[in-house]
């Protein structure tokens, strides 16, 4: 008991009701998106067995993440948070719908393999669309539901409820391949869904921080401006793009389960889930042992070993070794994303949330489509392995760059930024 009494004086965002139904929707529709997109990609890949159809996916997802994102930060920081991610989640649930009725073998079969995957492209697409609107709300409502004096320590339960989505989404998803089909695995997506939706409709409609209106160019330019002035702000989004544009191996890993380890179905959601396993086991140790010195020089240190082992996985043989490097790889980027979301929550001015979140839609939440698409394309003319290995090489030089060139990075101290920014 007293133990116990401990972890809740440590982690006191976890006292407010609102921060919890927030990470409850948090949890329930990152597994359900992980979940879906695991499936989706697997099918695909069963579909056409061409590495390049996989990057082809990112694609789609990257396009309307990075066209819609500034208009969608102008648009967040106008309206109403909480609506928006119900709006965004409904979304999901009728996109879920649209691809149950595409993995019907008779559909298929009568439409044609070749249609059936431009069709799952659109509807990857789409999904794009909602998630340039999803990132931004779902920052901007995170800083008005629990006060600043709490952000690391809701950060790190923010990324722990992301990354227990990404652990047991693509694992839930492999497995249920494996035991059942394509259908009831999406059928399974989306009751998941559904108890985002309930999540989300727990916590109250927020005020609207910004309420003047000013032309949507000027107010996208002063996001723009903001991120662009602001070296520290700049600085880890552009590390972050480019280690994973460039580190990602995740996309490339149906062909790694089928034809190079060789573990089925059940494997390919083992490997899928082993980075955020590797993320949990960090971010819990994080809710004990925060980060307070020098979180600029582990951020750096720790996209170094994201790179590294990025280079061993994309060497080895052995579906164990594999799997132990994606969980460590999984472990460095925990850091990198704690980090990272606390620099945003703490430098960021409340009435540019929005704005600023959609910049880092674009800065990192693409480049995992983006480099999943790098991760194809690359695969497609070096072939699997050496373009893992090239993006693992290029990730340790991004960070040995961003080290020389970004010396507020070096410098970085939380304890000093706890007054409000702007």
């Amino acid at each position: 008991m007293e133990a116990f009494l401990k972890f809740l004086i440590k982690n006191k965002a976890l006292n407010y009701p609102l921060f919890r139904s927030y990470l409850l929707f948090r949890l329930t529709l990152i597994l359900a998106l992980n979940m879906q997109m695991a499936i989706i990609s697997y099918m695909v890949y069963r579909l056409t067995k061409d590495e390049l159809s996989l990057g082809m996916i990112g694609l789609a997802e990257v396009i309307p993440a990075i066209g819609f994102s500034l208009f969608s930060g102008h648009l967040v920081d106008s309206r109403e948070k909480r609506n928006l991610l119900l709006g965004c989640t409904i979304g999901y649930l009728l996109l879920t719908v649209f691809f149950i009725v595409l993995s019907l073998p008779t559909l298929q079969a009568g439409t044609g393999l070749d249609t059936i995957k431009w069709l799952i492209y659109a509807g990857v697409f789409v999904g794009g669309v909602l998630r340039s609107f999803l990132s931004p709300s779902a920052f901007s409502l995170f800083g008005l539901i629990i006060p600043r004096r709490l952000y690391a320590n809701a950060t790190t339960w923010s990324s722990t409820a992301w990354q227990l989505g990404a652990v047991f989404g693509p694992l839930l998803g492999g497995t249920m391949i494996a035991i059942t089909d394509f259908k009831m695995s999406l059928i399974g997506v989306l009751f998941i869904e559904i108890i985002a939706l309930l999540a989300i409709l727990r916590i109250p409609r927020q005020a609207i921080l910004k309420k003047e209106k000013e032309p949507i160019l000027k107010s996208l330019g002063e996001g723009l401006q903001f991120v662009f002035k602001t070296q520290i702000v700049l600085a880890a989004l552009a590390l972050d793009m480019f280690a994973v544009l460039f580190g990602g191996a995740v996309a490339l890993l149906p062909v790694f389960a089928d034809d190079i380890l060789k573990v089925g179905e059940v494997g390919y959601g083992w490997l899928r889930a082993a980075p955020g396993i590797g993320s949990i086991l960090t971010l819990l140790l994080l809710s004990v042992i925060p980060l307070r010195s020098k979180p600029g020089i582990k951020l750096l240190l720790c996209i170094s070993g994201f790179g590294i082992t990025t280079i061993l996985f994309g060497i080895s043989q052995w579906f164990l070794l594999s799997f132990f490097l994606l969980l460590l790889g999984g472990m460095f980027d925990a850091v990198s994303v704690v980090i990272r979301g606390t620099i945003l929550q703490l430098y960021t001015p409340d009435a540019m949330r929005g704005r600023v979140a959609a910049v880092n839609t674009m800065f990192i939440s693409s480049s995992n489509e983006l480099g999943a698409f790098e991760s194809g394309v690359a695969a497609k003319l070096m072939g699997t392995v050496t373009s893992v290995v090239f993006g693992g090489a290029m990730t340790l030089v991004v960070a040995a760059i961003s080290y020389r060139k970004a010396p507020a990075l070096r410098q970085l101290d939380f304890n000093k930024a706890i007054t409000p920014a702007g």
